[in-house]
Order: C-alpha cells, then sequence, then structure tokens
C-alpha cells in the first residue's frame, strides 16, 4: 500500500471511532475546595510527595525504602511537606509546585534502619600485580506511609 492510502484508511476508520465514541467524562469541580472533596470521597487515594531528595508515588500503608535519613529514629513519626500531586482513580490535582501542607497532611512512620546488599568493586591493574577489593553496603531508611487526611479549610 502507498502512504496516501494508508493515511486515507486511517483518517476514516478513526473518523468512525470518533463517531462511536460515547463521551464519559467527569464533571470538573468549580474550585480547589470541591476537587479536594471529590478526591476525599473516592475509595482510594494517592500523593506525590518528595522526600530525600526524590519523588515518591505513594498510597496508604505503602513502605517506603529511601537513602538513610539522619537524626530519625525507629519510631519517629515525619510529616511529609513537599506534596506535589493529590489524586484518586478518577480526579488528580496538582500543586503550583506543591500544595499547601495545610490541605494535605501525610505522616510517615520509621520502621527500621537497614543496609541494602553487599556491593563488590573488584579493581585490577594488569601485569603490575595490583588487586583491590571494595565491600560496601548502603544504608537505608524505611518508612511506613500513614492515611492521607485532607483537613477542612477554617472559615474566619
Amino acid at each position: 500500500m502507498a502512504s496516501w492510502q494508508i493515511r486515507n484508511w486511517l483518517s476514516n476508520n478513526l473518523r468512525r471511532v470518533a463517531s462511536c465514541s460515547v463521551s464519559t467524562q467527569a464533571a470538573l469541580p468549580k474550585n480547589t475546595c470541591a476537587a479536594f472533596s471529590l478526591i476525599r470521597s473516592q475509595p482510594s487515594q494517592y500523593i506525590v510527595a518528595s522526600l530525600a531528595g526524590r519523588k515518591y508515588l505513594l498510597a496508604p500503608r505503602d513502605l517506603l525504602t529511601v537513602p538513610h535519613l539522619k537524626d530519625v529514629h525507629v519510631g519517629d513519626v515525619l510529616a511529609l511537606q513537599d506534596i506535589h500531586e493529590v489524586g484518586s482513580r478518577d480526579y488528580t490535582l496538582r500543586g503550583d509546585p506543591i500544595i499547601s501542607p495545610s490541605r494535605v497532611k501525610v505522616e510517615a512512620t520509621v520502621v527500621e534502619h537497614t543496609k541494602g546488599k553487599m556491593e563488590v568493586v573488584f579493581k585490577k591493574k594488569r601485569r603490575k600485580g595490583y588487586q583491590k577489593t571494595i565491600k560496601n553496603k548502603h544504608p537505608y531508611t524505611r518508612l511506613r506511609i500513614g492515611s492521607i487526611e485532607f483537613p477542612e479549610p477554617s472559615n474566619p
């Protein structure tokens, strides 16, 4: 088939698909308060948060392994501050660049401090008799994500 025949065939079939599709778009909320209430009403939510310099997609009760966090002990509760996105199955609300901590509260509990698997680096210079083995285990901190809470904004 020539390229013009493929183009015609695609355009005809796409028109058929477009005419057959049913619009099932959800209603858009009027403001952010309405968006938060829609997300709150959904059965499961998620967040995208920055922790230790990286972004993570998190849901309640997730177990998160991050590079070692200093000055935290097992059992400490951390409040996640940099939340970039909140969503559910049907709705998503993105911050610009973050969502205010007064709108979304998520806590993470330190479960343990652990080390990763043994990493072995073997260095050698040929014909010199130089051989060196470097072994290392990177330290990690494991966090349990708590529930995602949407406090009601206080009206003055």
